[in-house]
């Protein structure tokens, strides 16, 4: 058999035919040609391809019940988590499997589980898939999943990946994953067979592992039969049932197979690449693309025994043990697309395109250098299905009731299988997960995205290529850029904007001394012919934000905080959801929905939360009453009844819609919920300058006796008419402005020509990140999650508790009262000019009580701010006196730093200065 180093020159010396310039990323070959021959096969003893009669396959397994609480399609990883932790919740679901379990994606994955992530979510789902395969499985059902323990390894050869590394250690001791820092001297003792000339050191992770397909799927669901689960495999699905309720809802009915129906309320697509076909039969857009994702399994290797798996992410290529010898992948930046997706692939596995694999050689040669004259056994080239956040589909499909998604794991189902099963069974179950899966969930996506070809394909191939990048705090994606742009976007791109994206939108980061940097169309990173782009001001500028340290536009933000803590700032806050919520319920629906008193007179506006039935947050927001009137127009539509104007952040815009609408059918609300986001702009103005600003602006008396905090009026700004509001996300005098589209731009401009001689700037939402947790503003996804209360988060003052109104999630509320909180949220400021972004260990008394949700450096008191959750270690309640007791420091990349916890914000705790007094 060939070895890896005459791969890797055969590859070099026989360039694939037709390798020019191709037109686009489209299909390629699945076969180069080029390079060794290999054997095809999976490096594991054993299987679960059918063996027996071919004839065999063609009937199901067993017979077809007639109806189900719960239909899993696909016997992967996931669709065998799921089973077995909604049988564990007491739901005997029936899992439907084309073909035998595995035979998709899962049966060829490489089965790696590391323990830390940049993401305290991602810890936590992995920890449970650990206990599952590695403990609770086989006390159920006495059998071994083939789970091995040998450790992790992350290899960092220059200061930057050693820095991640240690921002990971700081954060696995919030959740017990024990780590260390290697130096390469102490690696070489670890791993003698390791090259350490070229590396800064490593991550050292002892209880890392490596979990077998077959034998974990398997035994995943014999426990799941056990407890009255079936399994149902050589059961193709070929169409899903959809019923329209009396309220015109659609909700699923049942499942069709080749061999019989059945009726069902509850769907998971768990379908891995073919997912999307299966979300079509339900009329359900399911964005990801499929993928070749391949490895080498190697001859023996002497030495190699015991060694834990590493991942070298520089050279994006992982090292994986497999008995005596090792299985080598990784991520290129020009993976080949499976175009044509066959529904009849099973157990299959593609020729090795060894064009595209060799830069995978050539890492792995460089780490472990013996490699290059070991032998090829076999080749493993796969499908995989990807997304373009490169993070799972999961949860409710907006489109319909009762479908829940289960896929899209970007190679990383085993891994994260036992987490994401466990979740959705809750989800299923009890109607949300127990922990906060927004990054997972399907409703963060805009509807206009989800069946965008060229927004998936793009942001999908980005994020494959990227996956092993370093995880910086400011990064940006390049791929699928302005496909929703405001009003303002070219006004303010002239003005030196830099735009960061969320979920479509373009908005403002800051604002660039230097002059316009426009996001160019996405070039693939060179791949498929494509030209790379040069001298790319917009690509350099997000170059120079790559580091842990204050990045180089550090003072220009400083510069834009500032102004609007000394003179005023405008902020462009177009992307904003703004939804009209009108109707004959609309008030039973506003009490029901929202947290806060909202029923107050029209002209009034309330910050409030929308919650779960366990209470968690699921959204912040502000709305406004409305005065009913018979004529439609932009800045209301016409209504009957009662009517609420909703602005929510932008990039979660989709996600309250969808919580929304699920409360309203559930309830059966008879109300309308309108989309205006498209068709207003918005800008903010703050500072102690804005009233005189504005003053000049809008044809209305701003006074405080005429124009109270917290109330809106309709007025015309520079001619035209628009809703100011008088709000502050920043803790400054200021007002909104929402604006029909068409009069954005005359109203800016108008703002700006006022503004000149008061010393209004530009800012953006690097500078709403500062100055709005110097504030101690929450920001929903960072200090809100839907896992988290507003009494633990310091928003009590939200809730309508000393009323007698019902409102969703009001009994969990008072029951976490009557119990005591268990965690808090808490204020923290750092001395030490130092930055930090979030997950940092928090220290008190010597122990470790949480980590950093959020941190940013507040300018105007010239520290740094953090705001974590912390506990008693004790299990007690966490008290104020608790909080005020304790010694604090924060652990950053294994340095702690002294710190001071606050009950109250640090700056302006009076809140002064948004009443307008200076």
């Amino acid at each position: 058999m060939a070895s890896l180093g005459r791969a890797l020159r055969a590859a070099a010396t026989h360039p694939r035919p037709g390798r020019g310039p191709a037109p686009g990323p489209g299909p390629r070959p699945l076969s180069s040609g080029a390079g060794p021959a290999a054997e095809k096969s999976v490096p594991y003893q054993r299987t679960l391809k059918e063996a027996g009669d071919p004839a065999a396959a063609r009937g199901p397994s067993r017979p077809l019940p007639s109806a189900a609480d719960v239909v899993v399609i696909g016997g992967g990883s996931l669709g065998c988590q799921t089973l077995y932790h909604l049988a564990k919740l007491g739901v005997r679901g029936v899992l439907l499997e084309r073909e035998r379990l595995t035979s998709g994606t899962t049966w060829h994955t490489a089965g790696l589980l590391w323990q830390l992530r940049p993401s305290d979510v991602e810890v936590e789902l992995l920890a449970h898939t650990r206990r599952v395969v590695s403990r609770d499985l086989e006390a159920e059902t006495g059998l071994h999943t083939g789970w091995i323990q040998n450790g992790g390894l992350f290899i960092a050869s220059n200061r930057q990946r050693l820095d991640e590394y240690k921002r990971l250690m700081s954060l696995g001791k919030a959740y017990g994953v024990e780590s260390h820092v290697l130096s390469p001297a102490e690696t070489k003792a670890l791993y003698p067979l390791m090259n350490v000339e070229d590396l800064y050191g490593t991550l050292y992770v002892p209880h890392d592992g490596t979990m077998d397909p077959a034998g974990t799927c398997s035994t995943l669901a014999r426990a799941a039969t056990a407890r009255g689960a079936q399994v149902i495999e050589n059961c193709p699905v070929t169409g899903i049932r959809v019923r329209t309720d009396d309220f015109g809802v659609r909700r699923v009915a049942a499942v069709e197979t080749e061999h019989g129906t059945l009726q069902t309320p509850c769907v998971v697509n768990c379908a891995g690449v073919w997912a999307e076909a299966v979300g079509r039969m339900a009329g359900v857009k399911v964005p990801l693309v499929a993928m070749h994702h391949a490895y080498v399994v190697t001859e023996r290797i002497e030495g190699i025994q015991n060694m834990p798996n590493v991942r070298d992410h520089d050279a994006s290529v992982y090292l994986r043990l497999q008995g005596d010898a090792l299985s080598v992948g990784g991520y290129e930046a020009n993976p080949i697309f499976w175009e044509e997706v066959s529904d009849k692939f099973a157990f299959g596995l593609f020729d090795l395109d060894w064009d595209v694999f060799t830069q995978h050689i050539e890492g792995a040669v460089n780490r472990v250098p013996v490699l290059e004259k070991t032998g090829v056994k076999s080749t493993v080239c796969g499908p995989e299905s990807f997304t373009p956040d490169h993070k799972p589909l999961m949860g409710e499909a907006p489109e319909l009731r009762g479908f829940f998604l289960g896929c899209g794991f970007n190679s990383a189902g085993m891994m994260l299988g036992g987490g994401c099963g466990q979740e959705l069974a809750h989800w299923i179950v009890h109607g949300r997960p127990e922990k906060d899966m927004y990054g997972y969930d399907i409703r963060r996506f805009h509807h206009s995205l989800t069946d965008h070809r060229r927004w998936i394909r793009e942001r999908s191939h980005e994020s494959y290529a990227k996956n092993y990048a370093v995880v910086f705090p400011h990064d940006e994606p390049l791929a699928g850029r302005n496909m929703r742009t405001d009003p303002l976007h070219k006004e303010l791109l002239a003005r030196g904007c830099v735009f960061q994206e969320r979920h479509g939108w373009e908005r403002p980061g800051w604002f660039n001394p230097g002059g316009a940097a426009p996001v160019l169309a996405y070039d693939y990173y060179g791949a498929y012919g494509h030209q790379a782009h040069q001298d790319y001001a917009y690509n350099r500028l997000l170059g120079a934000e790559y580091t842990f340290d204050f990045p180089p536009h550090h003072e220009v933000i400083r510069q834009e905080c500032l102004a609007c803590r000394g003179a005023a700032a405008v902020f462009d806050m177009s992307y904003f959801g703004k939804f009209y919520l009108v109707g004959a319920d609309a008030r039973k629906a506003a009490d029901w929905l929202f947290s806060a008193d909202v029923s107050r007179p029209p002209g009034a506006t309330v910050y409030t939360c929308m919650l779960n039935a366990r209470g968690g947050t699921e959204s912040d927001l502000t709305v406004s009453r409305l005065a009913p009137g018979p004529k439609a127009a932009a800045l209301a539509p016409a209504f009957e009844g009662d009517g609420f104007y909703l602005a929510v952040g932008g990039a979660v815009a989709q996600h309250n819609w969808s919580h929304i609408t699920s409360v309203l059918q559930d309830q059966r609300f008879r109300c309308q919920l309108i989309d205006s986001s498209e068709d207003l702009g918005m800008i903010s103005i703050q500072g102690p300058a804005s009233r005189a600003i504005l003053q000049e602006v809008l044809e209305a008396d701003l006074s405080n006796e005429a124009f109270p905090f917290s109330t809106h009026q309709l007025v015309r700004a520079a001619g035209h008419l628009v809703r100011a509001m008088r709000l502050s996300f920043v803790g400054e005098l200021g007002w909104e402005l929402h604006i029909p589209r068409p009069a954005c731009v005359p109203v800016y401009r108008a703002v700006m020509a006022a503004g000149a001689k008061h010393g209004l700037v530009n800012a953006g939402y690097r500078a709403i990140d500062s100055l709005s947790i110097e504030k101690g503003y929450r920001h929903w996804h960072a200090d809100l999650r839907p896992d988290d209360s507003p009494l633990e988060a310091g928003l009590a003052f939200t809730c309508k508790l000393k009323s007698e109104v019902a409102f969703l999630g009001r009994e969990a509320l008072q029951r976490q009262r009557a119990a005591g909180l268990r965690r808090r949220l808490v204020c923290f400021t750092v001395d030490e000019k130092v930055p930090m972004f979030g997950l940092e260990a928090i220290w008190r008394d010597g122990q470790v009580v949480g980590h950093v949700r959020r941190a940013d450096f507040g300018f105007a008191i010239d520290k740094t701010v953090a705001y974590g959750y912390i506990r008693d270690p004790s299990g007690g309640p966490v008290s104020p006196d608790f909080v005020k007791s304790g010694d604090y420091s924060l652990e950053r990349m294994g340095v702690a730093y002294p710190a001071r916890a606050h009950l109250k914000s640090p700056f302006d705790p009076d809140n002064k200065r948004v009443k307008g007094i200076y």
